[in-house]
C-alpha cells in the first residue's frame, strides 16, 4: 500500500489553534501546487522550490484573503513525500479559515487527524515508530521525554528493533533452507548454537522491554499520591511543591474531600502529584466516599508520599495503606518539636511552612524512582504500549521455538515460531515482507548455482 497512489489533495492547519502572528497551512497531494496556484493566481508555479515566495492568496471573485509567503517542495522532497505547499498566513482566526476555504473550493479536502503524518509512513519518510514520536514530540511535559521523542523520531527504537529482525531473517532463514533443499548440504547449525542465537534475540528484545516502564513515566508521568491522616499537611506539601496555594489549607479535619492533581516536573521527568482526603475511621458520609477514593489512589501510584505528623507519637500517624513499590515517608511539622518516637529517623523531616527540609525530599524522590542523567541517560530510547505488546508477543513465539527445537519435534514447526516472532517484531515498525527471507535464502546460500 502506497500513499504516492493518492489522487486527493489535503489541506489543514498545521500550527496551532488560536490567534497568532503567524499561521502555517498545509497542503499535501499530487496537484497541491495547482490548487495553490489556483488560489495564489499562478505563484505557486512560479516559486522556487524551497525558497519563500510572497503571494496573495484571493477569493474567486479576485479580492485578497492574505498576503502569505508560500513554500513550494517538489518532487516528494516533503514531510509527506508528496507535493506539498506550505502557506505561512497571518494567524487571526478569521484569516486562517477563509485562506483554507478558499484551497477546499480549488480541489483540496480538509485533512483527518494524522493524515499527514500517515502519507509520510505510507511514502515510506518515517517508520511506524518515527510517526509515534511525532505526537511524542508534540506531547512532551520534559526535557527527559523530549529527548526520548527526538531519539525515537531520528529512528532509534527502529534501527535497534531493525537489527533483531536482520539477525531473526538469517535465523529464520537457515532452519527453512535447511528443510527445504537438503541436497544442498547446509549445515542444519540447529542444536546449542542455533539456541544460543536465539537468545541473543531475546536478550535483545529484553533490553527494550526493560524501557517499557521509563516511557510510559515519560509519557504519562509518575503517578505521585499524597497520603495520611488528617492535618498532617498533605495540602501543604501539595503547595509546598507546587509552589503556589493550590489546595486549601485548614486545621480542620476533613477539609479535602477529594483528589486534587497537578503536575511538576523534577529532573525531567514529571510528577502528576495527587492530593489526598484524610485517612480515618470516624469519617462521616461524604468524608467516608474521599476515603476510599484516597485508597484507590494509593493502590494506582507509582509513587506514594506518606505524610505524617513529626510531633505526634509514631501510632498516632499510622495508616493502612496498599503495598507499594516505591514511599517516601514525609515527617511534617518538624520545626514544632519532633517526637521522641522519630528520634531516630524513619523519614524525611520536613516543616511545610518554611520549607526546610525541601531539598532532602526531592532527593529522597529521585532516589526512590532512580531519577537524573545517571540512570536515564542511557535509555532515551523508550517504548511504549504497542511496542512493549509487540516484543512480549515475539519473545514468546522465540521460547515457544526454543522449546520446539530441544524437543526434537518437527523443525517446520520451530520455523513457524520464529516467522511468528519475525512478523511480531516488523509491527513495530511497519515492516513485514516474506520476500526478505526469501532474498536471504538465496543470497547466503547461493541455492540453485
Amino acid at each position: 500500500m502506497s500513499a504516492a497512489a493518492s489522487t486527493d489533495d489535503i489541506v489543514a492547519l498545521a500550527s496551532g489553534g488560536g490567534t497568532s502572528a503567524v499561521a502555517l497551512i498545509r497542503l499535501s497531494g499530487p496537484q497541491a501546487e495547482e490548487i495553490a496556484g489556483l488560489a495564489s493566481g499562478g505563484a505557486a508555479g512560479r516559486a522556487a522550490e524551497r525558497h519563500a515566495t510572497r503571494a496573495k492568496i484571493r477569493d474567486a471573485a479576485g479580492r485578497t484573503i492574505d498576503d502569505v509567503l508560500l513554500t513550494v517542495f517538489r518532487g516528494g522532497r516533503s514531510f509527506t513525500g508528496e507535493p506539498v505547499v506550505e502557506i505561512a498566513c497571518h494567524g487571526g482566526r478569521l484569516v486562517t479559515r477563509r485562506v483554507i476555504e478558499r484551497l477546499l473550493e480549488c480541489g483540496a479536502r480538509a485533512a483527518g487527524p494524522g493524515e499527514f503524518t500517515e502519507r509520510a509512513f505510507l511514502n515510506g519518510k518515517l517508520d511506524l515508530t518515527q510517526a509515534e514520536a511525532v505526537m511524542d514530540l508534540i506531547s512532551a511535559q520534559s526535557d527527559l521525554a523530549l529527548r526520548a521523542a527526538h531519539e525515537q523520531l531520528e529512528g532509534g527504537i527502529g534501527r535497534r528493533t531493525e537489527a533483531l529482525r536482520e539477525d531473526l531473517i538469517g535465523l529464520v532463514a537457515h532452519l527453512e533452507a535447511w528443510i527445504d533443499f537438503p541436497e544442498e548440504d547446509i549445515d542444519p547449525d540447529t542444536g546449542d548454537l542455533f539456541t544460543a542465537r536465539i537468545a541473543g534475540v531475546r536478550a535483545g528484545i529484553g533490553g527494550l522491554l526493560a524501557t517499557a516502564e521509563q516511557g510510559r513515566i515519560l509519557r504519562e508521568g509518575v503517578r505521585t499520591v499524597i497520603c495520611g491522616r488528617p492535618n498532617a499537611g498533605k495540602s501543604s506539601l501539595l503547595n509546598l511543591l507546587l509552589g503556589s496555594e493550590r489546595a486549601i489549607v485548614s486545621d480542620e479535619a476533613g477539609t479535602t474531600r477529594d483528589t486534587i492533581e497537578e503536575t511538576i516536573v523534577l529532573d525531567g521527568v514529571p510528577l502528576r502529584l495527587v492530593d489526598t482526603a484524610g485517612l480515618r475511621g470516624e469519617a462521616g458520609g461524604i468524608e467516608r466516599e474521599g476515603i476510599r477514593r484516597t485508597l484507590l489512589e494509593a493502590g494506582r501510584a507509582d509513587l506514594l508520599l506518606v505524610v505524617r505528623d513529626a510531633t505526634l507519637p509514631a501510632a498516632a500517624s499510622e495508616v493502612e495503606l496498599p503495598a507499594a513499590r516505591r514511599v517516601v515517608t514525609v515527617l511534617n511539622k518538624a520545626d514544632l518539636g519532633v517526637h521522641p518516637d522519630w528520634a531516630g529517623g524513619g523519614g524525611i523531616f520536613l516543616s511545610c511552612t518554611r520549607g526546610d527540609g525541601l531539598d532532602p525530599l526531592r532527593q529522597a524522590i529521585r532516589e526512590a524512582l532512580d531519577l537524573g542523567e545517571a540512570d536515564w541517560g542511557e535509555h532515551a530510547v523508550a517504548i511504549n504500549t504497542r511496542h512493549r505488546d509487540c516484543l512480549r508477543r515475539a519473545d514468546e513465539s522465540l521460547v515457544a521455538a526454543g522449546v520446539l527445537l530441544e524437543s526434537g519435534a518437527a523443525p517446520e514447526l520451530a520455523a513457524l515460531e520464529l516467522r511468528g516472532a519475525l512478523e511480531a517484531l516488523g509491527e513495530i515498525a511497519g515492516k513485514v515482507d516474506s520476500e526478505e527471507i526469501l532474498g536471504a535464502i538465496f543470497s547466503r546460500f547461493c541455492i540453485g548455482k
